[in-house]
This record gives structure tokens, sequence and C-alpha cells, in this order.
């Protein structure tokens, strides 16, 4: 048996642990959301006390329900652009390029932090038109890196939050004024989600701190020029949310029933470039 992976994250990085793990733990259930083999094999491969973070599976469907919807929105966008270019930021260990497996026409980049990215090449393979990126998203460089003769799309899930707003709305008006054509798809918090971070067990064991909040998509389309709203979301309106048990439907029947909470997990699509 090969040795298992050590890890050592900190700060928003560390909750990529917890991530993968509801993701693994969804994986094994009889009905899934999301049902991703990779992250129950990555899970296996790191050495991790995972009973610590806590995490039980009836969470899981607050991380699934938004990976399969943006699994959803991917594969539209591959669909009707078969040779594109995919920006994945702030991957963490998500193994989204193997579960849509694009084809050959599709060059795929994967960007996170140094030790992110460090740990994403001894869990995953490599394949064709794949690369990893390690840097901070907000360092304004390594966009130019990346051709942009080719629609793209930039696919940032549970990163927009740990961004202040600035440093926010200039990465998506950088992407949009370099590349010709394409779609941002990004999930935020809503302004309850940021102020009662606190009290969010996954924030508290990371220390990270949460910033940005957005309530609709017209905080977007105010501060971002040049693009237009596709669909927006939240976790009880996703047309994943179907897939989720019955016993998550009753648990989070409250929930839904109060605005603040109702839409406090926010999933937006936009477009950009001229329409086809």
């Amino acid at each position: 048996m090969a040795d298992k992976i050590p890890v050592d994250l900190h700060g928003a990085a560390q909750t990529m642990l917890t991530t993968l793990y509801l993701k693994a733990l969804d994986a094994q259930f009889d009905q899934p959301v999301l049902g991703d083999q990779f992250a129950k094999e990555a899970v296996e491969r790191i050495d991790f006390d995972w009973d610590a973070l806590k995490a039980p599976g009836r969470w899981a469907p607050l991380v699934t329900v938004r990976t399969a919807q943006y699994d959803i929105w991917a594969r539209q966008f591959l669909a009707a652009n078969p040779e594109a270019t995919v920006i994945h930021l702030g991957c963490g260990l998500d193994a989204r390029v193997f579960r849509i497996d694009p084809g050959p026409g599709v060059t795929w980049y994967d960007v996170d932090q140094p030790p992110v990215i460090a740990l994403r090449e001894q869990i995953y393979p490599d394949r064709p038109g794949y690369h990893l990126m390690a840097t901070s998203a907000t360092d304004p460089s390594w966009l130019s890196e990346i051709p942009a003769d080719r629609p793209v799309l930039l696919l940032a899930e549970g990163i927009s939050m740990y961004l202040t707003e600035a440093d926010g709305v200039a990465l998506l008006q950088s992407v949009v004024d370099r590349f010709p054509a394409g779609e941002l798809q990004i999930d935020f918090y809503n302004w309850f989600g940021i102020k009662t971070q606190k009290t969010h067990r996954l924030q508290r064991q990371s220390g990270a701190t949460l910033h940005w909040a957005v309530n609709g998509p017209a905080d977007i389309l105010d501060k971002v020029t040049g693009i237009r709203l596709l669909a927006a979301a939240n976790l009880f309106d996703a047309e994943t949310f179907s897939r989720v048990s019955a016993g998550f439907r009753r648990s989070s029947r409250v929930a839904r029933a109060v605005r603040p909470l109702r839409g406090m997990l926010q999933y937006h699509r936009y477009a950009f470039g001229p329409i086809s």
C-alpha cells in the first residue's frame, strides 16, 4: 500500500479539507448528490485525522449541491464552446477536471495557493491540456500567463467570500477585460453569511476571515462592466437541490422559510462578450 500523503494547511486553504471530506461522504450515500469517487479516493490517500473536522455527512449537501450545480453549468458552457479555456480558480482539492473530463479542444487551468497546488500534484494525475498554477488569486500577474485567444470560463467556487470586495471586483473585471468572450461562474455569501461567520464551525476551525458579501446579481452587475446575467440560484432553488435526501429537506425547512437564511448561499452565472 502506498504511503499516505501528509498535509499542513492553514487559514482559508484548510477549509478545502472539510469540503473534500463532505464530498467523500456524499460519494458513499445510496443516493448521492455529487457522487464524486475522486474525492473518496483522495481522502483515502491523505494522512489526516478526518474525525477531528467534526463534519457529519448530513452537512454534505451544503457543499455538494453547489458543486453539482456548477458541474452542470460548466458542461453546458463546454458543450457550446468545445474549444475553450477553463480557469478553475481556488480549485482546492476538487476533482472537477476529472469529473467533467473535457474534450481535447479544452485547455484547463487549476489555480490555487502554492501549498494547495503542491498537494494536488501528489494526489491527482496529469492529463492532456491540463495545467496547474500556483499563485494567489489576487496577484494580477497570473492572468497574463493564460492565452486570451479563446472563450474562457472562470469558475470560482468557494473563494469569493475570502476576498475583499475591491479585490473580488477587480479580479472579475480583469477576466472580462482580458478575454474576448466567456462566462463567470462564481458563488457568494450574502450579508447574513458574512455577519454570522463566527458561528460557523468551519470558519472557527480554520481561523480564516470572510469579507465580501453579495446579496444578489445586482451587486455584481452594478460593479463589473460588460457582463450579463445568465442564471442565479441559492442552495434551495438550485436544480441539484432535488437530489438531496428527504431528511435534509425536513431539517432545512426553517432555513428555507427565513429570507436571509434562504439566500445565504448564492450561485451566480454571468456571460460577457458578443451574443452568439
